[in-house]
Formats: structure tokens, C-alpha cells, sequence
């Protein structure tokens, strides 16, 4: 699954648990699936930093491991 697909899934069970209208057995499968797919976004981000931060260059050109701020 794509970070993106992983997103828009976790987008439409926050919707479906924010309308109040999931009954409880329901919701809390949505929350289940809801974190692991929270999990695995977050695993997909941390990657991607790790990559930004692998191929930083300084001002000389050379490579530096500098953390990567998103603001």
C-alpha cells in the first residue's frame, strides 16, 4: 500500500468516526485499522526523512547528516 492510498484511507476513517454515527463494535475496528495504518504512514515519513538526510551536501558539496526540519 502507498503512503498516499495508506492517507486516504486513514482521512476516511477519521470522517466516519468523527460523524458519531459508527456504532461502537464498528469504531473500534475503524480505530484499529485507523492506527496501524497511522503506524505505517509514519513508518513511510521516517524512510523518506532518512533519504533527505542521506543525501544533503554542504556548501563545499560534500554529503552531511544533517536532520532534516520540515518546519
Amino acid at each position: 500500500m502507498t503512503f498516499e492510498a495508506a492517507l486516504r484511507e486513514l482521512e476516511a476513517i477519521v470522517h466516519k468516526l468523527e460523524s458519531g454515527e459508527t456504532p461502537l463494535a464498528e469504531a473500534i475496528d475503524l480505530y484499529e485499522r485507523g492506527n496501524a495504518l497511522r503506524a505505517r504512514c509514519a513508518e513511510r515519513l521516517d524512510a523518506a526523512q532518512a533519504r533527505i538526510e542521506a543525501i544533503r551536501l554542504d556548501a563545499e558539496g560534500r554529503a552531511t547528516t544533517t536532520p532534516f526540519n520540515a518546519g
